[in-house]
């Protein structure tokens, strides 16, 4: 009977998205010098050799800060590019230049993405930590995505891979909430990394 009143997820994303539209440029740079901190002082990224992460666009938490210092620790960052069928293919970060600007959905969405060689869908399996986007985490570990389906993808295909990565969600300390409403595909993350600090959830 409780699902019954929990908020569509549509509801909670426009309500979520209208927050962070509402931040500065200098917002979005503070904070992300301080995710970028938090983030590289988890064990997790201390013993990570692959990390699978994505390059924040618009008002997300910036992860471009986070992906520079990884790359110079010697881990390997694999980086999506999105797929006509909203799957995710992978290529590896080699730096800012690396990316490039491509328009999705009919030129509505535009993604930063790694222009060197694609490495499959599947080259997520070979990840130690999967920093995944998401809009809010609840005190399950519940993520409420974008709604696109594509990490859903990624989680189902690690699962059938056996693989076990770290799956960290990178989020503004507002957006660990208590509870977001789950479908039966939904998996929990490990932990969410926020400016303030990380939240663990196994």
């Amino acid at each position: 009977m409780g699902r019954e009143a929990e908020p569509p997820k549509r509801t909670l994303r426009k309500e979520f998205l209208a927050v962070r539209n509402g931040l500065t440029d200098d917002d979005v740079r503070k904070t992300a010098d301080a995710l970028a901190g938090r983030a590289l002082d988890l064990p997790e990224l201390a013993q990570a050799r692959t990390v699978a992460a994505y390059v924040s666009v618009g008002r997300e938490p910036g992860t471009l800060a986070l992906l520079d210092a990884l790359r110079a620790r010697g881990v390997r960052v694999l980086l999506p590019a999105l797929l006509p069928d909203n799957d995710l293919d992978w290529g590896v970060y080699e730096g800012e230049g690396s990316l490039a600007r491509v328009r999705h959905g009919g030129g509505r969405m535009a993604l930063l993405e790694p222009t060197g060689e694609h490495l499959g869908p599947e080259a997520v399996t070979a990840a130690d930590v999967v920093l995944l986007p998401g809009l809010a985490v609840d005190a399950r570990g519940m993520r409420l995505g974008r709604g696109g389906g594509s990490y859903d993808r990624v989680l189902a295909r690690l699962e059938r891979a056996g693989a076990d990565p770290a799956l960290v969600v990178l989020l503004y300390d507002t957006e660990v909430v208590d509870r977001v409403p789950e479908e039966p595909h939904d998996r929990p993350v490990h932990a969410a990394v926020t400016p303030s600090g990380v939240r663990r959830f196994r």
